[in-house]
């Protein structure tokens, strides 16, 4: 199978320039948009856009044909929350750029993005052409902790003074596309909170007192956008967190923020959505895997949700209600719902299975295909530029072997911005490389000797 998805590939030599254009013929299209499914049908692309989608698209003069064999065609997968491009290796703290011991809120996550990660490919092999990386607690619950099992909470910014840290810093869009230096799309695009056991945790073991802290820091982001003379004068009243923590309030209370909360129990997620609505904030769920008990509840807020299929052991207190048919629940009560994987860096194709799980406890598969595409951009605001297979987006499209949520399905070709990405990964290197060595020594001896 690996050989014949490797002979399709060459088809379109990696790397294809954008300007080019491309016409992938003899697909079914996923276009996740109005146009639904065609099951054979073109997409032309050109400049980096989808110029042309459809049953009966003419292929342009000089266009590179390929040829998906009757394979599938879907936009660019979406992972909505992970740490892909800043974190490595998971019990190796100096690889984890994806907490800070230090700041709260204002804790930027953009700056440990690495072009150069070796997951990147691995995650192209997975289909995901995006990613937005979001920052954990250095303490919390399996899937919103760092595991690297570090227990110590700094304070509120303030090197250890000041309220505990509840916020774990601010989010940012990624491109995983092969080649430019920096890879950040977007910076700065949510807030991420801890509620539930972990905020109460870090709050000192009470969700009333996580809850308090929190509206104290957005009350204090108020006070101090409106007084920052007075705060450098040291005019202003005390506040519980530092000022790099507060900055990165301030869009948070003027609305242009989104607050990524992580909560599980369906009593925490009622006052995750009263929050928002008490507080003008809009919000971001991460887990609720409770959420079908409150699915109209949230639905009516108008929330979007990032939530794991998979999740419906009582691994904690606050999941004792999980289940199987949680995103079915969601969607069917008009929930946006976009799956997520496991945070585990060598298990990144765990997010379309997880889709394929939700399929079998009955989430729609067109939904199914929406939660990996379209609905994580519209939950993250790019749904204008990606997400969808039609014209004039940009050009993240990828070519399967087969259905994208069974697991034999591999990627043909993966196209970021219309270029055609490399197919190698740190795996199949070393594979090739220690494979058939020419001697009795290992490839990487036989290569040093004189």
């Amino acid at each position: 199978m690996r050989n014949l998805l490797v002979a399709l590939a060459a088809l379109v030599p990696a790397g294809t320039a954008s300007a080019e254009t491309l016409a992938i013929i003899n697909a079914r299209l996923e276009t996740v948009s109005s146009a639904g499914v065609i099951p054979k049908g073109t997409v032309i692309l050109q400049n980096g856009k989808i110029v042309a989608v459809g049953a009966n698209v003419a292929i342009p003069a000089g266009a590179v044909v390929f040829d998906a064999k009757g394979g599938v065609v879907t936009p660019g997968f979406i992972a909505p929350s992970t740490n892909l491009t800043v974190s490595e290796v998971d019990q190796v703290s100096e690889t984890r750029d994806d907490r800070s011991g230090k700041l709260s809120a204002g804790f930027d996550i953009q700056y440990g993005v690495n072009p150069a990660s070796a997951l990147i490919p691995l995650a192209r092999q997975s289909g995901l052409t995006r990613a937005v990386a979001t920052p954990v607690l250095s303490r919390g619950r399996d899937g919103h902790r760092d595991d690297s099992g570090a227990t110590d909470f700094a304070g509120g910014g303030g090197g250890g003074e000041g309220d505990p840290a509840l916020f774990a810093g601010q989010a940012a869009i990624v491109s995983l596309a092969s080649g430019p230096t920096d890879l950040v799309l977007s910076a700065k695009v949510a807030v991420a909170l801890d509620l539930g056991e972990t905020g109460a945790s870090a709050a000192g073991g009470s969700r009333g007192a996580s809850l308090v802290l929190v509206r104290a820091a957005l009350q204090d982001a108020r006070a101090f956008a409106k007084n920052r003379s007075g705060y450098e004068s040291g005019a202003s009243r005390e506040f519980g967190l530092s000022r790099i923590d507060l900055e990165a309030l301030i869009p948070v209370v003027q609305g242009k923020t989104p607050l990524l909360i992580r909560v599980s129990r369906a009593s925490d997620i009622r006052q995750a959505l009263r929050l928002a609505r008490e507080e003008g904030v809009r919000i971001i769920l991460e887990g609720a895997e409770e959420g079908w008990m409150v699915a109209a509840e949230i639905a009516a807020a108008g929330v979007g949700v990032l939530v794991n299929p998979q999740a419906d052991l009582p691994s904690s207190f606050e999941t004792l209600g999980s289940r199987l048919d949680n995103a079915a629940k969601l969607q069917a009560a008009g929930v946006l719902v976009a799956v997520v994987g496991s945070r585990d860096y060598t298990n990144l194709r765990q997010a379309r299975f997880n889709a394929g799980t939700a399929v079998a406890y009955g989430l729609p598969y067109e939904a199914a295909i929406a939660s990996l595409t379209l609905n994580p951009a519209r939950i993250w605001g790019m749904a204008d530029r990606v997400g969808s297979l039609e014209k004039d987006k940009e050009a993240d499209v990828v070519v399967w072997s087969g259905d994208p949520l069974e697991t034999s399905t591999w990627p043909v070709a993966v196209f970021i911005g219309g270029v055609r990405q490399p197919d190698s990964t740190r795996a199949f290197e070393l594979r090739d490389r220690y494979a058939a060595p020419a001697s009795s020594y290992p490839q990487a001896y036989v290569n040093g000797r004189p």
